[in-house]
């Protein structure tokens, strides 16, 4: 993992603001982490205070400065843009969360629990913010995870090349730190599973934030074979067992299919563990590619070979072993449905290209258990929830993150999980008759 800004680096970036009035990179960050507030902080040179506006807004802030795209969020908003180049709003945000680690300083505090408890599903982003914003309020949140280890995504779907384990971990110690239980290696994947947490444990309230674990996959006649991967399946193995992973890998020839940011992370981490060679393949061209331009740049730089403008159609299987892809090369058409010009085969240019793994990085959606919940899903296994805090229309129970959205970016997993404590907040003040506290008083020296 790259180090991050030094202090006197922090206040020079900080020093090309324009402390805009109506700040345009505040609108751009779905989480609400405020940068033009504390980046206006550390120009005043009052740290604490700075990394105090990151944490209250977003307890998971330096996992956003380090994985959101944030050159198309607050970034692309800076009017800096118009004179320089943006500023670096991520780099200066994760300063200042690590300054607080490195000086022992915790902004976040926890009012004492007063008898409310709310179960959460899932240890990701959405979840873990879900019940940090609840534990603030003085509620006694549970975290309920199936893997071994919480941070969902975070943990298993990123490499360590762009986060570390450890930075991860002590992110989390400011979510446990508030009170939050995480129970890991305890499915919840039923109806049944919701039933008993609110009738037979007694939970008030309950959140579904389960993610988007399934897999899209190449429609193609052959992939029967072990050296065909989907992104997150190859991920996991680099992030859980890097070893295993480097000796699957060294002096292959790795072929990962997609333009997005699992494929840049796959791409990579497979460079980065001794790959012989590595082909990303998209059918469109560079430009369309959804992954974010830093990571494209990241991956130019690392050796990876864009194959643009090609198609894969199937699979080379021999004896079971991957001996090559089947490509097709394209033109780009009138713009489809998603706004980008609709990629079409081109007669006469099919080719094949050798590959000893194969990595699909095609896009992320709930798995068909997301189902057996009872709640209304849509044919991509979303739950569908009624308002923006994420009702599902089921009393006490609310959904969101990607298990909502389908796969989407940590900064709106976080505002789903702001969203639906508030909101949990709000009704169980209503049924009480009384008022949803605030999550805790302004200390003395916040200004």
């Amino acid at each position: 993992m790259e180090k991050g800004f030094t202090m006197d680096q922090a206040m020079q970036e900080a020093a090309r603001c324009l402390l805009c009035h109506d700040a345009p990179c505040a609108c751009g960050c779905p989480a609400g982490t405020e940068p033009d507030r504390f980046i206006r902080k550390l120009r005043l040179r009052n740290l604490k205070c700075a990394a105090r506006v990151i944490k209250e807004n977003n307890v998971l802030g330096g996992v956003c400065a380090v994985v959101c795209p944030t050159c198309t969020l607050c970034a692309q908003g800076c009017t800096a843009a118009g004179l320089d180049r943006p500023i670096r709003i991520g780099e200066i945000q994760r300063f200042l969360v690590e300054w607080a680690w490195q000086t022992g300083f915790s902004p976040l505090r926890a009012l004492p629990p007063d008898g409310r408890r709310i179960a959460i599903i899932g240890a990701g982003p959405a979840g873990l913010t879900c019940a940090a914003e609840l534990a603030r309020a003085g509620c006694k949140a549970v975290v309920f995870e199936r893997q071994p280890e919480p941070g969902g995504m975070l943990r298993y779907g990123i490499p360590a090349h762009r986060m570390s384990v450890e930075f991860l971990g002590r992110e989390l110690r400011d979510v446990t730190d508030l009170g939050v239980e995480i129970r890991c290696g305890t499915p919840m994947e039923t109806s049944a599973d919701i039933d008993r947490l609110l009738a037979e444990e007694k939970f008030d309230a309950l959140f579904l934030a389960t993610g988007a674990w399934g897999s899209l996959a190449l429609d193609v006649p052959h992939r029967d074979s072990e050296d065909v991967y989907d992104a997150l399946s190859f991920l996991m193995l680099a992030k859980t067992a890097p070893d295993g992973f480097a000796a699957r890998v060294k002096g292959k020839v790795v072929a990962v299919i997609g333009g997005g940011d699992s494929a840049m992370d796959a791409a990579v981490a497979a460079r980065r563990s001794g790959a012989l060679d590595v082909y990303l393949l998209y059918r469109r061209s560079f430009s369309e590619m959804p992954g974010d331009p830093v990571e494209k740049q990241q991956a130019i730089a690392a050796g990876i070979h864009f194959v643009i403008l090609s198609q894969p159609t199937d699979y080379v299987i021999e004896n079971g072993r991957l001996a090559g892809i089947k490509l097709v090369r394209t033109r780009l058409d009138a713009p489809d449905a998603s706004g980008r010009r609709r990629p079409v085969r081109m007669a006469g240019t099919e080719h094949e290209l050798q590959a000893d793994l194969a990595v699909e990085a095609l896009g992320l959606q709930p798995p068909p258990a997301a189902d057996a919940f009872g709640l209304p899903t849509d044919a991509q296994h979303r739950i569908v929830v009624r308002d923006a805090a994420g009702n599902t229309g089921r009393s006490m129970v609310l959904a969101g993150g990607d298990a909502v959205r389908g796969s989407s970016i940590v900064a709106r997993a976080v505002h789903d999980g702001k969203m639906a404590a508030r909101s949990i907040l709000e009704e169980l003040a209503r049924r009480t008759g009384g008022t949803a506290p605030a999550v805790i008083d302004a200390p003395a020296d916040r200004r």
